[in-house]
């Protein structure tokens, strides 16, 4: 996910995209922890996003804030 894609969303759609980023991660550790993770590099790819959508959100709310 590249950071501009996540700038022109809204916050509900970054919400609903760290949901979902999260319900993955979760998956994934499972997955390793039953030893059928075939791809160990996307655990790393999803934890990154979850960060880019973090700040995307927080730069978001900061803005909204500075605006108020």
């Amino acid at each position: 996910m590249k950071p501009q894609e996540l700038r022109d969303k809204t916050p509900e759609q970054l919400r609903e995209d760290l949901t979902a980023l999260k319900k993955e991660a979760f998956n994934l550790r499972f997955q390793q922890a039953t030893g059928q993770l075939e791809n160990s590099a996307r655990m790393r790819a999803v934890r990154r996003d979850v960060a880019r959508v973090n700040t995307v959100l927080n730069q978001k709310a900061a803005a909204a804030a500075s605006e108020a």
